[in-house]
């Protein structure tokens, strides 16, 4: 890029926060290119006034993953994005802004490879249909999911890359050298310049520029916001001064920035006085240092404790035993279940979270206090319906430390199957996403490669349903929760031994150990129920028409309680644990099932 052979670049600040200003509220902003496209170029040109050397287009967030609920045509609102900061621009350096796809990639997420390429070569593609000079990749956290975007990007282009990432607010972090050796990832890209954007103020990210400048040769960009937001009125709002920003952003040329402008908050404001410092006080970057490829001996992670759990798996049949969650607050219930099946032989005990989509309890208290005050292991099954990909890391983290470390990992019911039809599901990632996460948790480290200062020791589970209607869809499934780091496999409520002779093949080929659902039934009506409305569950015609046969429900589920021990016994030489589903979690029905196999 031949600008940046003429020295120091001012770029522009933030669009979102001037068009707000100008009265554009709709989100997310790019859409002003379609339909306030006067405010987009009134926006550019105040940049330009203003010094800036180069502005990006209105085009962060414009993706097709990241609006698929918006309704509008991709390719024209990159092309009128492009189109506009060209109008304005003139002759001067329009870059064409791409965002990360706004929801994680496979296999952390749902979203695949092929079709993040996608979305990033269709928006590439028309940034440069539209005329810009080059391409800006900013605020990426995750660098698998910036190499994609910089092929896509290389597949439609060959105009100059600048590449950005995103970095946390966080010191430990940043002793720990991760830009340093991210900086050196990016620059293996073959992209122009690379740097830090987004998230901390220009003072945060001296640090950040420091190392980033030890990595590589290539030029730095450093576009710090103007400091910590806080929200008025509904509105994130900054009110860091723009002297304070322009005295504060030159030290990051100090620290050998070459490209320099702002973020979210920053305004044409912010921009004219930073370039009105530069040009009255000519900073003089320090020299920098000498490149390595040398890697940072770095310490070794601190192990946390097994569970019990993983102690046992292999050596001794396991026997788990699921108690269902208050809907209130009363636990006094599950609680004395719970320490009369520690006192029967079971060896954990399962709580679920929010099956069906049911309000209940949060799981993690009910799974502390059982822990806590019985003294026996909690599986607590974790489901990813009600949170995000932050909240997932920081509940996860939290259940670490409470000592809840057995999870279960579910994808979880939609929201609009339960008891609030109307409220979000989020899903921003599945079960075999969750795995991953967890995994790397073991390995210490989170999804954005930060250290949690050790590493955990979470038993991963996993759920499979050896009757299900698309067999090679569950069969894959199965195969990618092993490959993504699962150490135990849970079924569904089996009737028949030959299902788990099937189901044990299944896990085994993988290495992974069994732990059989059984279910003992209560009554003909709870065998129809399960057989012909709860999808993947097959209750025998035998079984149900035994259970027909009696001639009350004491009786029923006399005969219930029987075929479950019957089944249950037979366990022993097959699967490596039994996983018992009592109806109403009933500890007693469960205690009665569990004599055939103690």
């Amino acid at each position: 890029m031949q600008a940046l052979e003429r020295g120091l670049l001012v770029g522009d600040g933030a669009n979102g926060t001037r068009l707000a200003a100008l009265g554009f509220t709709r989100q997310p902003y790019d859409l002003a290119n379609l339909d306030a496209p006067e405010l987009v170029v009134q926006v550019h040109r105040e940049y330009f006034d203003a010094g800036a050397d180069f502005v990006e287009t209105n085009t962060f967030e414009a993706n097709a993953i990241r609006l698929s609920d918006a309704n509008v045509d991709i390719r024209e609102l990159n092309l009128a994005g492009a189109r506009l900061a060209r109008q304005a621009a003139g002759d001067r350096i329009v870059l064409g802004a791409i965002g990360p796809s706004g929801k994680p990639m496979a296999p952390i997420g749902a979203i695949s490879v092929e079709e993040m390429f996608e979305a990033f070569r269709t928006q590439a593609q028309a940034l440069a249909d539209g005329g810009v000079d080059g391409f800006i990749l900013e605020t990426f956290i995750d660098m698998d999911e910036m190499r994609v975007a910089v092929d896509a990007v290389r597949s439609v282009s060959d105009l100059p890359i600048v590449v950005s990432k995103a970095y946390i607010e966080d010191g430990e972090a940043l002793a720990e050298g991760l830009p340093n050796r991210c900086g050196a990832e990016m620059a293996d890209l073959g992209v122009v310049a690379i740097g830090a954007n987004c998230v901390v103020g220009p003072q945060r990210m001296i640090d950040i520029v420091r190392q980033l400048s030890e990595s590589t040769d290539l030029p730095i960009l450093a576009f710090p916001t103007p400091g910590l937001p806080q929200l008025v009125k509904g509105q994130v709002t900054y009110d860091t001064s723009p002297e304070y920003f322009a005295k504060a952003a030159a030290r990051l040329v100090e620290e050998g920035a070459r490209i320099i402008g702002g973020c979210c908050g920053t305004t044409p404001e912010h921009i004219r006085r930073l370039r009105q410092f530069l040009d009255s006080s000519p900073i003089k970057p320090k020299a920098r240092a000498s490149v390595t490829t040398v890697a940072k001996e770095k310490k070794p992670l601190p192990e946390s404790e097994p569970t019990e759990l993983s102690q046992k798996i292999g050596k001794k049949f396991v026997i788990t035993v699921e108690m269902d969650l208050p809907r209130g607050i009363n636990v006094q219930k599950v609680l004395a279940g719970a320490k009369s099946l520690k006192i029967r032989g079971a060896d954990l005990i399962d709580i679920s979270d929010g099956a069906r989509a049911r309000l209940r309890m949060n799981p993690l208290s009910i799974s502390t206090l059982i822990q806590n005050q019985i003294g026996i292991e909690v599986m607590m099954h974790f489901a990813c319906r009600d949170r995000n990909l932050l909240a997932v890391q920081a509940d996860l983290l939290g259940s670490h430390a409470l000592g809840v470390r057995n999870i279960l990992a579910v994808t979880g019911d939609p929201a609009n199957i339960g008891d609030y039809p109307s409220a979000t599901s989020v899903f921003d990632v599945d079960s075999i996403g969750l795995v991953r996460i967890l995994s790397r948790f073991n390995e210490g480290i989170d999804l954005a490669g930060y250290s949690v200062g050790a590493k955990c020791a979470f038993t991963i589970a996993v759920a499979f349903n050896p009757l299900a209607n698309d067999m090679d869809a569950e069969l894959d499934r199965l195969k990618r929760k092993a490959d993504a780091g699962a150490h135990i496999v849970y079924t569904q409520p089996i009737f028949e031994h030959r299902h788990v002779e099937y189901a044990v093949e299944c896990c085994s080929s993988h290495g992974l150990p069994l732990l059989v659902g059984v279910l003992p039934l209560r009554s003909s009506r709870h065998a129809e129920f399960m057989h012909n409305e709860v999808p993947g569950i097959e209750v025998p015609e035998w079984l149900r028409q035994r259970m027909a046969q009696a001639c009350d429900d004491e009786s029923a589920l006399a005969i219930g309680i029987e075929e479950a021990q019957r089944l249950s016994a037979r366990l022993r030489g097959t699967a490596q644990g039994l996983y018992l589903m009592p109806p109403f979690g009933n500890h007693q029905i469960a205690e009665r099932v569990m004599e055939a196999v103690l």
